[in-house]
């Protein structure tokens, strides 16, 4: 009985290569001469490698890394692969979720993130409260209080927290948090939808 071949990793990853190279070109739309200009690879060598006909050298690699002004591992790399260390700078006005007079959120999880998880921080300003409608059944949120006092109300109940506080709550009722202090309140939520 003949056993099922199992995948070659080094034939996939060549074969990605390869598929990422002729990519790369056709995004910058470059004839095959250019590539080759640039890379000093030639044109039947470029031909096959893009065809999967012929496997890149580390040096032909290189090569065609370069003529792309990119590193040996950038090329070689899944270009939707996620980042090994994802930072969102505390200054990137891109993850600024709201910001009013109310209050100041700000997302802390990679915005390509499947929104199974959100990961927030909160500043909300003395006298003012956050109050949202019911998310998806079975969502639930997680609140740590960096530094104020506050109310936490879900559905019919509520509790006061205070710095150092974490509460767990159902966030598929009507919930809210206000502040009940003379000064912000700075917080940390997490949104966990089923």
């Amino acid at each position: 009985m003949n056993k099922p071949l199992e995948p070659d990793p080094a034939a996939e990853a060549a074969t990605e290569v390869c598929r990422r190279i002729r990519d790369l070109r056709a995004e910058r739309r470059w004839p095959l001469e250019q590539l080759a200009a640039a890379s000093g690879v030639s044109r039947s060598m470029l031909s096959q490698i893009e065809r999967g006909k012929a496997n890149p050298t580390l040096a032909v690699a290189l090569r065609i890394a370069h003529a792309f002004e990119m590193s040996l591992s950038e090329l070689v790399e899944a270009p939707n692969a996620p980042p090994p260390i994802d930072v969102i700078r505390a200054d990137d006005e891109q993850h600024v979720f709201r910001a009013d007079d109310s209050c100041k959120i700000r997302t802390l999880s990679p915005l390509n993130l499947e929104k199974d998880v959100e990961f927030y921080e909160l500043r909300l300003y003395p006298g003012c409260e956050l109050r949202s409608a019911p998310h998806f059944e079975g969502t639930r949120e997680f609140l740590t209080v960096e530094r104020g006092k506050l109310q936490l109300e879900s559905g019919d109940t509520h509790s006061e927290l205070r710095r150092g506080d974490s509460a767990s709550y159902r966030a598929d009722v009507p919930h809210a948090i206000i502040n009940t202090g003379k000064t912000d309140a700075v917080m940390f939520l997490v949104v966990i939808y089923p």
